[in-house]
């Protein structure tokens, strides 16, 4: 079982929150004051869930400072209206998102497929052309320059590059590397993407194609 940290300045949403982790088993720190997580030892927690609209702080910044001290999976809590957003705020280092309201169901599920993912094992290193992985560290590198890449945009580039040549739909991306069969959720593959060509192009490289109606392969 996992240590959670839920952030959010609704008091009934923490303990909603708490409420179903703890049926699962989990152990649930709960914070409705964001700027008190920085007085918690983050790095004992296996996954946050991040609220992104609080009362004088900006989530997305929240998170970045969060990302700079551990790397856990970070899930943003957000309502529909903040969808876009949310978006845009992945390139700050947080992983997923659930949009407001959720079920039980669908938030037990999306932490367990998170959870698992980073127990995965890891081993060795995979180079492909200038660009090599080093697949314990989950670091990337184009020649000697490293890659300063978010944990989900990570996560994408090893999927793809470990079956380069393969076509696969951003559903089937989301599906696989975020282990969750999500409907909406797999726009977050759109976004991730196109910061990883952003970073990438800085190296002059340009690994991850569009097959046009299709989805995306490494080249």
């Amino acid at each position: 079982m996992a240590n959670i940290l839920t952030v959010d300045d609704d008091q009934g949403v923490l303990v909603l929150l708490r409420n179903i982790l703890c049926k699962d088993g989990h152990t649930v720190v709960t914070v409705n004051e964001p700027k008190k997580i920085f007085d918690l030892q983050l790095g004992r927690f296996n996954l946050i869930l991040l609220d992104v609209m609080m009362p004088g702080v900006d989530g997305f910044v929240l998170c970045r400072r969060i990302r700079e001290r551990v790397d856990c999976p970070i899930l943003f809590l957000t309502a529909k209206s903040m969808e876009g957003d949310v978006m845009t705020g992945l390139s700050e280092g947080a992983d997923d998102y659930l949009l407001k309201p959720f079920g039980a169901g669908e938030l037990r599920a999306r932490i367990s497929a998170h959870l698992r993912r980073e127990s995965r094992p890891k081993h060795n290193m995979l180079c492909l052309d200038a660009i090599s992985f080093d697949l314990s560290g989950k670091t990337v590198m184009v020649d000697d320059q490293s890659v300063p890449l978010t944990k989900g945009e990570y996560d994408i580039c090893e999927f793809l590059a470990c079956n380069r040549g393969q076509v696969f739909s951003k559903e089937k991306i989301y599906e696989t590397v975020f282990g969750f069969d999500a409907v909406g959720e797999s726009s977050a593959v759109v976004e991730h993407i196109k910061n990883i060509r952003a970073k990438f192009s800085s190296e002059k490289v340009s690994p991850i194609e569009t097959i046009w109606g299709i989805g995306y392969r490494w080249r």
